[in-house]
């Protein structure tokens, strides 16, 4: 699979995430801090990287930030990224199964070299859901892409 992936600093568990990636057999893509003279900026970087997902360069992408928080409010402006901020494995399995997450955001503070290991277990051996309210629900979530925003006074 090829997976984009950025973060905003050069930390151990970014390039732990890198080597764990590759380890797994994935093709990686590296942006911000993780390639050199990259703009390196959380919301420039995570942009990038969801991006790479919407124009169908790469199934997935792992977004990371100091929090998680800003790489996953980044990903998700890029119209078609569905980004889940996981920092357990149980999130990162519901975020596959019934939210069909295509993008995992991590904390580059929360999340240890074994915990990510965990959640990147779980985040590759969910199945999405093929339950009808679940597919309904990631189709609404899809159609907001296409939702032009109204004034307040719009009814």
């Amino acid at each position: 699979m090829r997976i984009s992936v950025s973060s905003d600093m050069d930390e151990p568990v970014a390039r732990a995430l890198l080597g764990q990636l590759r380890d797994r057999g994935h093709d990686v893509m590296a942006y911000g801090a993780l390639s050199p003279g990259d703009d390196s900026q959380w919301a420039a970087c995570s942009e990038a990287a969801a991006r790479e997902v919407a124009a169908g360069n790469a199934e997935q992408a792992v977004v990371c930030c100091w929090t998680g928080t800003g790489a996953s409010i980044a990903a998700n402006k890029v119209p078609g990224v569905r980004a889940a901020l996981c920092t357990d494995a149980y999130t990162a399995d519901g975020a596959r199964r019934w939210n069909d997450a295509n993008v995992l955001a991590l904390s580059l503070r929360l999340t240890s070299e074994p915990l990510l290991k965990e959640i990147l277990d779980a985040w590759f051996a969910a199945d999405v859901s093929a339950d009808a309210e679940d597919r309904e629900n990631v189709a609404r979530v899809n159609r907001l892409d296409d939702t032009k925003p109204r004034s307040a006074g719009s009814q």
